[in-house]
């Protein structure tokens, strides 16, 4: 696969798994034992935000790849 298509891919991937991830989010911060505490909230909304990041590394690194010489 050329590097071209694996963005165009791998673009897709991004976003489905940005919306994904914080419609998921989103779901978790109703639960009471999160809004019951701002403590809760303020270190659930970090880890959160930033969890994203691991699942799309993969994502990125494949994206980046370079072409397969001939």
């Amino acid at each position: 696969m050329k590097i071209r298509t694996r963005k165009f891919v791998g673009t897709i991937g991004l976003l489905v798994l940005a919306i994904t991830w914080s419609l998921f989010g989103m779901v978790l911060a109703q639960f009471p034992l999160i809004q019951d505490s701002k403590w809760m909230q303020a270190g659930f909304y970090v880890v959160v935000g930033l969890g994203w990041v691991l699942p799309a590394m993969p994502i990125v690194s494949w994206m980046s790849r370079p072409d397969r010489t001939a």
